[in-house]
């Protein structure tokens, strides 16, 4: 079922045409994933979608009673809220309850002893039990701990900007909704929480619009692929390596529509050429038909960015770091580290956020010092720095003035001379462009331009801190080609998984309390290394558990089941069972339909969920069970 349908929308700023006349009918089973370089529109077309903004033209229509949820890149905060507060603001009638309970239940744990807030409260529980709220409240608070927030009652002024964008990302995830439009999702989030949102995302039910620049998160949730190129949005079922291979049909189809016009328009060229004049209905005709060829020019440049600059003799020693130890109070996120820096390393460094990923770039870079130990640099290095948050702009200068304040000229890895400005245009600055002010770039602009600044200064070593933060598939694509030609050091903090496979060949896995593994291979190496280390363990760990729990309650603990817990505990084994019988189901829909390959594809698909979900009740099952009889044997000590 069509929930949204967007017709002949059009949107301008100023004299900059974003798009004109595009369409995009979203279904309720959609997941879109819409991409584009930075500053064709993107942003706006959500914007025009969530009804924030109207376009010049068209319509956005949609069917009575359609719910939206928006992530925008800048979500709005009352700084005085607390975190719950904030992610129940939404006006959803079972989110109004929900915010209601949770405000009386504060009030009652302050007041035990007024009777009116108790009335309230046993009518709000009553309510809650009618609309099967508890899950949902359970489920918001799982969906805050999984985005790393566990201060519920924390004041959302108190929140790092990171904190606060999550917070803005669970609103909107457990809202119910038709349609969840998210604009950057992933942006400044831990590669773990990454993989949490991707496995929530694929198992939610509704449709999705998201922008996102993490190509392995495309192509395992979105069955939708969407471009905004140049003006016109072009839709491909598939995820993003379906769009890969068809927009490379796409343009082959379309050269060769353009080399056909070429030479009929220089053939048309000729004859007209030759004097020609609208005497007769055919010649008029034939002259029509000249002007139509000329008009319809077909733009085939697939506008691939190309930086080939060059960069800095690079000597024997480039950067040492002998037993560093760094600490911010109490927190200690570097300690006695050492490692010996080659000119040739591709180092992707990872961890939680607030760990020390990016303390080790800034002592690196000598913008902060160390507690103890020494970092030793050599003489011929040339430090390249992108940092996350870009430099200070001065946004009344215009793009190219920027660009030359580093360098008028700029020798390419083959050699050859080129000015700024040439420069630019080939990395999609054109010339009206690079005469642009700063201030009026998008966000996505604004980073590509300060990722070329930072090459442009012919580093032989490069740090790159949050480097896909709001840069496009095509400026990574660039970037990445960029470093395999690159002779000299590159150290990445990233959270992009596809970045990191594509150009690290060393791992350093920040831990916490300043303990960095190494490990040799990309990203993908580094997960399946931890997962079987981690598996090992668990196992280790699991057996030791079970043998201390038959025999020893834990100590000076008063264990008891909550409210919810037991709520949970009598309804759970009924829950189970109804699950077994949907697999059941499920397994003799799959013998009986052993040829129809596009059913047994959704039966298969549906198994796997129904699967997941009796496995997670079962384990919960365990535990629940498990905790009864700990609560047992220590009543019987007591």
């Amino acid at each position: 079922m069509v929930i949204i349908s967007a017709e002949n929308i059009s949107k301008s700023y100023g004299e900059k045409v974003l798009f004109e006349n595009i369409n995009l009918y979203i279904t309720d089973t959609d997941k879109i994933g819409l991409i584009g370089i930075n500053g064709t529109g993107k942003t706006s077309f959500l914007d025009i979608i969530a009804d924030v903004y109207s376009p010049d033209s068209g319509a956005v229509t949609s069917p009575k009673g359609t719910k939206i949820e928006y992530l925008s890149q800048d979500p709005h905060f009352d700084p005085n809220i607390t975190v719950l507060e904030y992610v129940f603001m939404s006006d959803h009638p079972l989110m109004v309850l929900i915010r209601d309970y949770e405000n009386v239940l504060d009030q009652v744990n302050v007041h035990p002893e007024d009777e009116t807030l108790q009335s309230k409260l046993l009518k709000l529980s009553s309510e809650m039990d009618k609309q099967h709220a508890w899950n949902l409240e359970s489920q918001v608070k799982t969906v805050l701990t999984k985005l790393g927030v566990s201060d519920f009652n924390k004041k959302v002024g108190l929140l790092s900007g990171g904190q606060r964008k999550r917070i803005a990302l669970a609103r909107v995830l457990i809202s119910p909704c038709d349609l969840l439009i998210l604009d950057e999702p992933t942006n400044h989030m831990d590669n773990d929480t990454i993989d949490w949102l991707e496995s929530y995302l694929k198992a939610r039910k509704g449709a999705l619009l998201m922008i996102t620049h993490d190509r392995y998160f495309l192509d395992r949730v979105v069955n939708r692929t969407v471009e905004l190129d140049k003006g016109n949005l072009y839709s491909y079922d598939g995820n993003y390596s379906v769009f890969v291979e068809k927009k490379s049909e796409r343009r082959d189809l379309e050269s060769s529509i353009e080399k056909k016009r070429q030479n009929l328009y220089k053939k048309e060229l000729a004859w007209i050429r030759t004097g020609a004049r609208a005497r007769t209905t055919k010649q008029k005709a034939r002259i029509q038909r000249f002007e139509d060829i000329k008009n319809s020019e077909m733009n085939i440049d697939d506008g691939h960015m190309e930086l080939s600059a060059g960069h800095s003799r690079l000597g024997k020693k480039v950067i040492n770091l002998n037993h560093v130890t760094k600490s911010f109070g109490d927190l200690c996120v570097l300690k006695d580290f050492n490692y010996i820096l080659l000119r040739d390393d591709r180092i992707g460094i990872i961890g939680d956020n607030g760990v020390g990923k990016s303390t080790l770039l800034n002592l690196i870079t000598e913008k902060i010092k160390a507690d103890s130990g020494e970092i030793e640099i050599g003489t011929t290095v040339k430090t390249g720095y992108f940092s996350q948050e870009s430099e200070d702009m001065d946004e009344t200068m215009r793009a190219i003035e920027y660009i030359r304040d580093t360098a008028h000229h700029v020798k390419t890895s083959k050699g050859e001379e080129i000015t700024a400005a040439q420069m630019m245009e080939r990395f999609l600055f054109t010339k009206d462009m690079q005469w642009t002010y700063i201030a009026k770039l998008s966000g996505g602009e604004k980073r590509r331009l300060y990722l070329l600044k930072v090459l442009m200064d012919s580093p032989n070593v490069l740090i790159l801190d949050e480097p896909t933060n709001d840069l496009d598939i095509d400026t990574l694509k660039v970037l990445e080609n960029y470093l395999d030609e690159f002779n000299g050091a590159v150290l990445t903090v990233s959270h992009d998984r596809y970045f990191l496979d594509r150009t690290s060949h060393r791992i350093f896995a920040f831990l916490g309390q300043g303990k960095v593994l190494e490990h040799t291979g990309n990203y993908s190496d580094y997960v399946a290394f931890k997962n079987t280390h981690l598996n090992e363990q668990n196992t280790v760990s699991s057996s030791s558990k079970k043998e201390i729990s038959k025999d020893q309650p834990t100590e000076n603990v008063k264990l008891k089941l909550s409210y919810n817990e037991q709520r949970e505990m009598s309804t759970i084994e009924a829950e189970i069972e109804k699950l077994e019988n949907k697999l059941n189901e499920i397994e003799e829909a799959i013998t009986s339909n052993p040829t129809d390959f596009v059913l047994l594809q959704n039966l298969s698909d549906e198994k796997d969920e129904v699967e997941e979900a009796l496995l997670e009740k079962m384990e919960r099952f365990e535990y629940l069970t498990d905790l009864q009889d700990q609560i047992k044997a220590q009543k019987n000590t007591e």
